[in-house]
């Protein structure tokens, strides 16, 4: 909502300053609503954990128990065939490896996403300019953005001169965007046409400008995406994939009769 607001409307919902930015008296009540300006941190496991819940499936366990009963079924037949089962279970090994690895490399991208958000920021408090942790930025804040500087939050900008900003971090655009101060611009555009905003984790590749800190946090356009990741558990594998299309296909069927197939099998 902010790249559709006037500057001024911008400065009245933050309650802060073009001359002075914040004040030193205003940062701990604001620090107290809106918490430090960095990445929530997933609770961390360890791989056989992780392993073990790749089997907390419902298909997985029917795959199991569907291994089991095939075994049992050569053993009383005295045929030892245990190639059906061994395969289900090998299946199922492999599907609980490539559910870790998915996880590990979500992991993997939510620390990227914080490394980016670590820097030291130039922030404008009582009028005077100083530089201070990225994670102690807060909304309201006056920044400072200089050439190969990080943008440590979601900004809406006061002041640009030829400022080029780096989003692909965002919106997968290795051409730089020129930003433009003075537009005013409709709801529901992309990130990417959003010239008036800057935006936490990208970086500005040249030029000079200045801006008011929004959004901090989680509640950054790269807090959203590292909220999936934290979230949204391991993506569904191919097998599992191919598992729920084919429940659908089945659940009609009685356990019964279900049963009564894999018997047929071995008889």
């Amino acid at each position: 909502m902010w790249h559709t607001m006037v500057l001024g409307e911008v400065l009245r919902k933050l309650k802060t300053d073009l001359n002075t930015g914040l004040r030193e008296e205003q940062i701990e009540n604001i620090r107290k609503v809106y918490g430090e300006n960095k990445l929530a941190e997933s609770k961390k496991e360890n791989l056989f954990i992780k392993f073990l819940k790749q089997f907390n499936d419902f298909m997985i366990i029917i795959l199991i128990a569907a291994a089991i009963i095939s075994a049992i079924m050569a053993y009383i037949d005295g045929t030892n065939d245990y190639l059906d089962s061994i395969i289900i279970l090998v299946i199922v090994v492999l599907n609980a490896i490539m559910g870790v690895a998915q996880e590990s490399k979500a992991e993997k991208s939510l620390d990227a996403l914080k490394k980016m958000s670590e820097p030291t920021t130039k922030v404008k408090r009582g009028g005077i300019i100083k530089e201070i942790p990225s994670t102690e930025v807060v909304p309201g804040d006056y920044i400072i953005i200089e050439t190969g500087s990080y943008i440590p939050a979601d900004s809406r900008i006061v002041k640009s001169y030829n400022l080029k900003v780096e989003e692909s971090a965002l919106t997968g655009e290795t051409v730089p965007v020129l930003k433009d101060e003075k537009a005013v611009l409709k709801e529901n555009i992309p990130i990417g046409d959003m010239v008036n905003m800057v935006w936490g984790a990208t970086m500005a590749v040249s030029g000079h400008g200045e801006a008011i800190v929004t959004d901090i946090g989680m509640n950054t356009k790269v807090g959203k995406i590292a909220s999936l990741i934290i979230s949204d558990d391991a993506p569904e594998t191919p097998l599992q994939k191919k598992l729920r299309r084919g429940w659908k296909k089945i659940r009609n069927c009685s356990s019964n009769d279900m049963f009564f197939n894999i018997y047929n099998r071995h008889i």
